[in-house]
């Protein structure tokens, strides 16, 4: 009982409190996704499975950790003016509850304009709410000796309240045993993705 408290006890109390609501009016937080909910995990060849069967890809896996449908839509190859393209008719087709955005690897490794995927990924996450579904959004990183995500996922994360997984792949790709080729992973590194995207989903309050 706080009124019980000597008055320093109370101002501590206070204080703590509105830290914790501080911390956690900050952090996105999602909708809680009934057991019918339909996601898409929209992205590229991270998404397709690229080096094991579809039932290994991270989609399928994540389908089974969850308990939600898991929607599939990854196209090998495809740079993020191409998905941005795309997304308007996979969000008319599934009527998903949440995308999952995993995108721009193709850009970084075609060195294209860091700007112009920025304002594509920012469009995606828009046409998402838009269609009146929620977003996560799974940062791609550089390929490299210690492999990091550019900082416009960061930028994005913050400025539209997206949440955000901003390790797993940095990881992924930096770790030879988790991977088919120097680029995908082989069924242990996409469940390692999926089991991080699983985490996400429980912070942001969405599972």
């Amino acid at each position: 009982m706080i009124c019980c408290l000597p008055r320093e006890y109370k101002y501590v109390l206070i204080l703590q409190g509105i830290l914790l609501l501080t911390a956690c009016s900050g952090k996105p937080l999602l909708s809680s996704l009934s057991t019918n909910a339909r996601i898409v995990a929209f992205g590229d060849s991270l998404t397709y499975g690229t080096g094991v069967s579809s039932e290994q890809s991270y989609p399928s896996v994540l389908q089974s950790l969850i308990g939600r449908t898991v929607i599939r839509s990854g196209v090998p190859g495809e740079i993020s003016n191409k998905g941005l393209a795309r997304l308007d008719s996979v969000l008319a087709r599934e009527q998903p509850d949440l995308v999952i955005v995993c995108h721009g690897g193709n850009d970084i490794l075609r060195r294209m304009n860091g700007a112009q995927t920025e304002a594509n990924l920012r469009a995606m996450v828009s046409k998402v709410r838009t269609s009146g579904a929620e977003v996560i959004l799974l940062a791609v990183p550089r390929l490299g000796l210690f492999p990091e995500a550019p900082g416009y996922y960061e930028r994005i994360a913050e400025d539209m309240q997206v949440p955000i997984e901003m390790d797993v792949l940095a990881d992924l790709e930096g770790d030879s045993s988790m991977k088919s080729d120097q680029v995908h992973f082989n069924a242990a590194g996409y469940r390692k993705m999926a089991l991080a995207v699983q985490q996400l989903l429980i912070d942001a309050g969405a599972i």
